[in-house]
């Protein structure tokens, strides 16, 4: 068991790796948005979290490793997924999209503006909670 695995350092740490991936897919899409053939991709970690949570069970904890476990094992925090968007019928007839595949170029840019807004606030929190864990080292001055 790791010191941190009770505190929101884990989750925190899963959705910046989610949100990197997700910067990394969706400067993918703008890339090949004249890219005949190309198909948008996205990156699904807040529906993998949702479907996790609830799934989530209680689980009895061991105060001894002698004791019995009861019951399933405490589920993991999910991966990010990358997933393909659907090809056909995803775009409304729009003169400004691409118009060779199915990438949306405004779509595409604001999916980056929450995506950084996102990873901004995530990062934010963890070092707030590392640095409220050296407050604790140290003490309060």
């Amino acid at each position: 068991m790791n010191l941190f695995d009770d505190s929101k350092i884990p989750l925190l740490s899963k959705a910046l790796g989610a949100y990197t991936l997700r910067q990394k897919v969706i400067g993918s899409n703008i890339a090949n948005v004249t890219t005949a053939g190309y198909h948008a991709r996205s990156v699904t970690f807040e529906e993998e979290l949702a479907g996790a949570s609830r799934q989530q069970t209680l689980v009895p904890l061991t105060t001894d490793e002698r004791h019995i476990a009861v019951g399933p094992s405490a589920p993991g925090l999910p991966d990010a997924k990358v997933t393909e968007k659907p090809a056909e019928g995803s775009l409304s007839e729009d003169p400004l999209a691409s118009g060779i595949n199915n990438v949306d170029i405004d779509f595409e840019m604001s999916e980056l503006a929450k995506n950084q807004i996102r990873f901004k606030f995530a990062s934010r929190l963890l070092a707030n909670s590392f640095r409220n864990i050296e407050k604790s080292i140290k003490g309060s001055l």
